[in-house]
């Protein structure tokens, strides 16, 4: 009816609309759309065409979907949309269990279950927030751009670890990596900031991975080989039981 509301906030009727471009990306948008058009003009269609489906892939990869993130205090949600690659115990980053001088406890070093999550240049690239709190760290590492596939890609790649720290002492920590093809990690928040559960945190710039590590005594929700959706898709659930770790179709 004319005047309704239409979104996904539950006002309305559902409704599909074309994803937003992130500012971030508006730039490289621009800058390709502009090569595109010079690519034409010069040299007709033959260059013109693949310069604009360029153009096209370039905003594609900066799109900034609304999300609806669960409103549960027991949920831990992706930060990053792509596929689990994996699961398994590890040592929190170094960088996050020494003190640094910001006043912020450091984390502990005992093993913690890390979660790597792969985004190909075909997924959404805006990172969230697994649960909401206050920014405690924010440490960035220069490094290699490995295949962000890779194992040893946690240790050696260019990475930035956030870690947020809810009201009632739940801390979790979460890790930017760059890839082959990324070159800049972008954050949106810094120490001090609070946030909500699902909210945007950064973006990885062409290719990337993001590493979760879950607080102790919880169990992933996920499985290997199975596609997440940030800041919808529940990671963990606090005080929830094992689950067994498998390929999902």
């Amino acid at each position: 009816m004319p005047g309704e509301i239409l979104d996904n906030q539950g006002r309305g009727e559902a409704s599909w609309s074309w994803p937003s471009i992130h500012p971030e990306g508006r730039k490289f948008g621009a800058i390709a759309g502009v090569v595109a058009l010079v690519g034409w003009i010069a040299f007709g269609p033959l260059v013109g065409l693949p310069l604009a489906l360029l153009t096209y892939c370039v905003l594609a990869f900066f799109r900034d979907p609304v999300r609806v993130t669960p409103q549960d205090d027991r949920y831990i949600v992706a930060p990053a949309d792509g596929l689990v690659t994996l699961i398994g115990k590890v040592a929190p980053p170094r960088e996050l269990t020494v003190e640094d001088g910001s006043g912020s406890q450091p984390m502990s070093t005992e093993p913690v279950t890390r979660i790597s999550i792969f985004m190909s240049v075909f997924d959404v690239h805006i990172n969230r927030s697994p649960i909401g709190g206050t920014v405690r760290r924010v440490i960035y590492i220069p490094g290699k751009f490995l295949n962000a596939d890779l194992d040893k890609a946690s240790e050696e790649n260019e990475r930035q670890h956030i870690l947020v720290e809810r009201g009632d002492g739940l801390r979790v920590c979460f890790t930017q990596i760059a890839g082959l093809v990324a070159r800049r990690i972008v954050p949106f928040v810094k120490p001090g900031d609070m946030i909500a559960s699902g909210q945007r945190i950064g973006l990885i710039r062409f290719g990337s991975r993001v590493d979760v590590y879950l607080p102790a005594g919880t169990e992933p929700k996920v499985l290997m080989g199975q596609r997440i959706v940030a800041g919808e898709t529940v990671l963990a659930e606090l005080g929830s039981a094992p689950v067994i770790e498998g390929i999902s179709q």
